[in-house]
């Protein structure tokens, strides 16, 4: 005879739930937690826990290491240095955004490109100054990059950089746009540092024909590349594979207030920096803007754009190009 089938145990749990009929609802909280008579925790005796508490670790340790199995096959077909996606198949695309520094305060205006200051006022300017100061810091100290500036290469046109070495970018040759010129912004003649954003694998397409030039592209900048491309002196010819910049007023009044530019120390970046292959210490190639002579009291509405045969230009939406606002009180 089993134990259930018992008449005294049947009579046992009989007078035990009639027992329990007669509780309060604390009473029977308190039997659920804990039941003393038959030993258990929430419905169930330790052996039971001891099975429920097994199944789950056995359960848990499963899935955590068939997870990280998969994650580490994963983890396989990635390379630390190359997307997964390039050029025209990953979300950035193959088409460059161009930069410039210093950049105004987010804390005023995330969405704001003006550059304003009074131009004999110290405290007026200072935080410019200190804005391009922090930006080139990194380009001062290359020993402090990935890589401690082992793989630092002085790089030239025929000088080109071996897999893994990157150019250096010597923030000397920006002169007169130095930090111990303030930039030149005490001098009413600020200057404005361009940079063009990195994509990985992306190589420029030069504008090395004179005679194959953009009808939009400033006389100036035509005439600069027909003298590069008939000059007698290789080494000249060579410098055709730029990316080129310039820089003007957006209007025909901003144009006559933004006064001469200069840009050092080229007017483009050179095409030895490209392309950018997350290589450990690379930095970005600058050019300087110098806007010499800008009319004071007035707001000048600035655009700044990149020349490649491969750089997609669009006003509306910037591309290619960069804008931004100056006005010197």
């Amino acid at each position: 005879m089993s134990v259930k089938s018992d008449p005294d145990y049947v009579t046992q749990l009989y007078m035990l739930e009639l027992k329990r009929k007669n509780l309060t609802k604390w009473e029977k909280l308190k039997l659920i937690v804990y039941d003393p008579e038959k030993k258990e925790v929430f419905g169930k005796d330790g052996a039971r826990w001891g099975r429920f508490v097994l199944f789950y670790v056995i359960f848990y340790t499963v899935l955590a290491a068939m997870s990280l199995s998969l994650w580490w096959l994963f983890s396989l077909t990635l390379n630390p240095r190359t997307p997964t996606h390039l050029t025209s198949e990953s979300l950035i695309g193959t088409n460059p955004g161009l930069g410039f520094r210093p950049l105004p305060s987010s804390e005023r205006n995330v969405l704001s490109s003006l550059i304003w200051y009074q131009g004999k006022n110290n405290n007026s300017f200072r935080f410019w100054v200190d804005g391009l100061t922090q930006f080139l810091d990194v380009y001062k100290k290359p020993g402090q990059t990935p890589g401690q500036g082992q793989n630092i290469f002085n790089c030239y046109y025929n000088q080109l950089p071996n897999p893994g070495q990157v150019c250096f970018v010597d923030v000397k040759l920006l002169s007169p746009c130095t930090e111990e010129n303030s930039y030149m912004y005490h001098r009413s003649s600020p200057c404005i540092i361009l940079k063009l954003n990195k994509i990985y694998g992306w190589k420029p397409q030069f504008y090395t024909d004179p005679n194959d030039l953009p009808h939009d592209m400033p006389q100036q900048l035509k005439q600069h590349i027909r003298d590069l491309a008939t000059s007698g002196d290789g080494s000249k010819r060579l410098e055709l594979n730029t990316v080129w910049v310039s820089c003007k007023g957006e209007s025909p009044a901003d144009s006559e207030f933004i006064g001469p530019v200069s840009y050092y120390p080229k007017q483009g970046f050179p095409g030895y920096y490209f392309p950018y292959e997350n290589s450990e210490g690379y930095l970005s190639p600058l050019v300087a803007v110098h806007i010499e002579r800008p009319k004071p009291g007035l707001l000048i509405n600035i655009e700044c754009r990149a020349w490649a045969k491969n750089i997609n230009y669009r006003q509306k939406d910037k591309q290619g190009s960069v804008h931004f606002e100056l006005m010197i009180d």
